[in-house]
């Protein structure tokens, strides 16, 4: 049975704790299961996959309607949260988490709430969303924004030219800002 952990930082987002059965053939692990998470609807859900090389950054992405899930099954990465939500009492809070496959856990993320990992080796990350993708409800704020001041722990990563372009969050439009 996995144990499901509210975080003590951020409102809303869990932590799954795996209970790994383990015999001389190796590890299973159940990761999944829908009624872990009864608030999220997945009538639509869409699996994806990320793979990275070693000083990737990806982010901070988030939505106003999805929920993310997250595993990281290869590799090891570093993930900010940054809750951007400003009717929640955990506004600009920053949760650092670091994922592996060696420390497998699940994390669900709520919308509003920022995310991004850095890849600290080659990684993989599995990801359960809550909506099939069509990028009108995908955004993004500064992975180095000074007012989240989020402590990745490097001074520079590897970035794409989408999330460099991506704005400070005093910076973001009013429209865009979850409430």
């Amino acid at each position: 049975m996995s144990e499901i952990v509210e975080s003590k930082v951020i409102a809303g987002v869990q932590h799954v704790r795996f209970e790994p059965f383990t015999d001389d053939r190796g590890v299973f692990r159940e990761t999944f299961r829908v009624e872990w998470f009864p608030q999220v609807d997945w009538g639509r859900m869409q699996a994806n996959r990320s793979d990275s090389a070693a000083n990737v950054l990806r982010g901070l992405h988030f939505h106003h309607y999805q929920f993310d899930y997250w595993l990281a099954p290869r590799g090891e990465i570093r993930v900010a949260l940054c809750d951007l939500r400003a009717s929640a009492a955990t506004f600009k809070a920053v949760e650092m988490v670091e994922m592996s496959s060696g420390r497998m856990h699940g994390l669900l993320i709520p919308p509003g709430v920022a995310h991004g990992f850095l890849a600290l080796t080659e990684a993989t990350v599995n990801y359960l969303v809550s909506n099939y993708f069509d990028g009108v409800d995908d955004h993004g704020v500064a992975w180095d924004d000074p007012d989240l001041a989020v402590p990745w722990g490097v001074e520079s990563a590897l970035i794409s030219s989408r999330d460099a372009r991506n704005p400070r969050l005093r910076d973001l439009p009013a429209e865009l800002r979850p409430r």
